[in-house]
C-alpha cells in the first residue's frame, strides 16, 4: 500500500529521477515551455513552481537582506542544473546561466502573483508509443 507516500516513480532509480527534474526544470526556465509525457509534467509542475516561489522570495527578501538572496540563489542552485547549453536558428552554441535567467527573467515577471506559475496543456498522444503528451509552460502576464 502507498498510503502517505509522496511522489511519482516513473520507472527509475532515485537518482536518474532527481536528475530528471533537475533537467526538466532548467529546460522549462531557460525555454519558458517544454513538450514532454503527461506523467512527467505531472511530476515537473510542483518542482518548478517551488522553483519559482524560491526566486521570488529571495528577490523579495534581497531588498532589506542581500544575505538572504544569495541564500536563496544558492538554495535555487541545488534544484536545477546550473548551466544549459542551448543551439540558436544558425546552429551556434552558447551557455545560459539557468539560476541567472531565474532571476533576473522569471521571478520578477511574478512577483504580484500568489502562484500558479505554470500551465499544462494535453496535445494528445504520441503516435509511436501511444504515450499522451502535454506542454507545460510557464504563464504570462495578465
Amino acid at each position: 500500500m502507498r498510503h502517505r507516500v509522496h511522489g511519482r516513480r516513473l520507472s527509475r532509480d532515485s537518482s536518474h529521477r532527481k536528475a530528471l527534474r533537475r533537467n526538466m526544470i532548467s529546460d522549462l526556465i531557460c525555454h519558458e515551455q517544454i513538450l514532454t509525457t503527461r506523467a512527467k509534467a505531472r511530476m515537473l509542475r510542483p518542482a518548478a513552481e517551488k522553483v519559482i516561489t524560491i526566486a521570488k522570495r529571495g528577490l523579495a527578501a534581497g531588498v532589506d537582506n542581500p544575505a538572504a538572496e544569495v541564500h536563496a540563489r544558492r538554495h535555487a542552485a541545488t534544484r536545477v542544473a546550473r548551466f544549459k547549453t542551448i543551439e540558436d536558428e544558425d546552429g551556434d552554441l552558447y551557455d545560459i546561466d539557468v539560476v541567472q535567467k531565474l532571476f533576473s527573467d522569471i521571478a520578477p515577471r511574478y512577483t504580484d502573483r500568489p502562484g500558479g506559475y505554470t500551465r499544462l496543456v494535453k496535445t494528445g498522444k504520441r503516435p509511436g508509443d501511444n504515450a499522451e503528451m502535454a506542454v507545460l509552460m510557464l504563464v504570462e502576464d495578465e
